[in-house]
């Protein structure tokens, strides 16, 4: 229940966004407007949100012929969380990184970029994917793949605004004045941002624990979460970068910080969650024996330099 409670006030919230900009932008009619504007994206993000985020970041999806060791990796972690085995994506992105996303268990998916599966140890991955599952066993993905969709729409919405001057369709100016028209389309879409940063901070640090308790290992998700921020230096997510109302979808934030990103950052700072995997660590001791099976890796191939996911020697399985 407290996830929906959640997400019917994060709804509100972006409802009440959107209906402030159609004001500044149109007036009472625009108000009208923008809140039939807002009521059809509130269903239609319910409804589509994960396939929306997927489609901005090129996601493709992946099945054990693809990824076997992967695939099985999954499959044996979502076991141990009581999950339907979720859909797998892979996004050919240099960055290592991943997100989870579904209005629900039955409907979740775990998209996983390439830079991940390159760099990242067996241990490591696995630490990533029960984080996500954890995200998909609390619900997060609904509150923050609907998050995602409506702050994307709030900020083209302000920026439509623009377009128009602030004035209602009478031609009369609006109450706010020309200032406070500017000021509500350029605050608007950091409102979506600070609404974002209140969900999203408070939920890693839950699916950073459950995570590490599904696999008995906060210590690997600990190494990977230091090694994905050392990493992302550098590597710019392309996708990401146009889209950065997806940003805390992420179990690190993929953004470069070029603009005010980490002034207003969805994520906590990764040394907090790494003390807070430390102390939970000590708390449960070392991973048990009856971890997840991760199946043997094949052959080296001479001359070939294949990472930990590779079948068959290549590089990784989309090579």
């Amino acid at each position: 229940m407290a996830g929906y409670f959640r997400t019917a006030l994060l709804l509100a919230a972006m409802t009440a966004l959107f209906v402030g900009v159609g004001y500044a932008i149109g007036g009472e009619q625009g108000m009208v407007i923008a809140f039939g504007l807002a009521c059809a994206m509130n269903l239609f993000a319910w409804w589509n949100s994960d396939r929306v985020v997927l489609g901005m970041h090129n996601a493709q999806p992946i099945g054990p012929q693809d990824a076997p060791r992967l695939y099985e990796m999954t499959a044996a972690l979502a076991g141990r969380a009581g999950l339907p085995m979720p859909a797998l994506y892979v996004i050919h992105e240099d960055q290592p990184n991943a997100f989870a996303t579904g209005r629900s268990p039955e409907k979740g998916a775990v998209a996983v970029n390439t830079g991940l599966l390159d760099m990242m140890s067996e241990r490591e991955v696995a630490g990533v994917i029960a984080h996500e599952l954890a995200h998909i066993k609390n619900r997060d993905t609904l509150i923050m793949t609907v998050t995602a969709t409506l702050a994307g729409a709030i900020g083209m919405l302000a920026q439509f605004g623009f377009l128009f001057g602030g004035r209602s369709s009478d031609g009369r100016s609006n109450p706010f004045g020309p200032i406070g028209t500017i000021l509500l389309i350029v605050l608007a879409p950091i409102a979506a941002m600070i609404v974002q940063m209140a969900v999203s901070r408070s939920r890693e640090y839950e699916a950073d624990r459950i995570g590490a308790e599904i696999t008995g290992d906060p210590r690997g998700l600990a190494s990977a979460l230091l090694r994905l921020e050392g990493y992302k230096q550098g590597r710019v997510n392309e996708a990401a970068e146009a889209n950065p109302a997806s940003a805390h979808l992420f179990i690190i934030n993929p953004l470069s910080g070029l603009r005010m990103d980490g002034l207003f950052s969805t994520h906590p700072a990764t040394q907090n969650r790494v003390a807070a995997l430390e102390a939970l660590a000590a708390r449960i001791g070392p991973p048990s024996d009856g971890g997840p099976r991760i199946p043997a890796a094949p052959p080296r191939v001479a001359g070939a330099r294949p990472g930990p996911w590779s079948p068959g020697g290549r590089r990784n399985p989309w090579g």
